[in-house]
């Protein structure tokens, strides 16, 4: 026989699971400090502009 669930109990569960998910990928986010921010908006523009270097006209 199959287990009997509480409906209710799954969905909350499930709910708490995926907030979870969502709050670990915000901390990961948002949860920098401005220099790494700096650092990484940096980065960013130097592959940037490298590329745009490396185009043809």
């Amino acid at each position: 026989m199959a287990e009997i669930i509480n409906i209710n109990r799954a969905r909350k569960q499930r709910a708490r699971a995926a907030s979870a998910i969502k709050a670990e990928e915000n901390r990961l986010r948002f949860g920098r400090t401005k220099a790494e921010k700096q650092a990484d908006a940096a980065e960013r523009a130097r592959a940037e502009k490298l590329l745009d270097e490396s185009k043809r006209d």
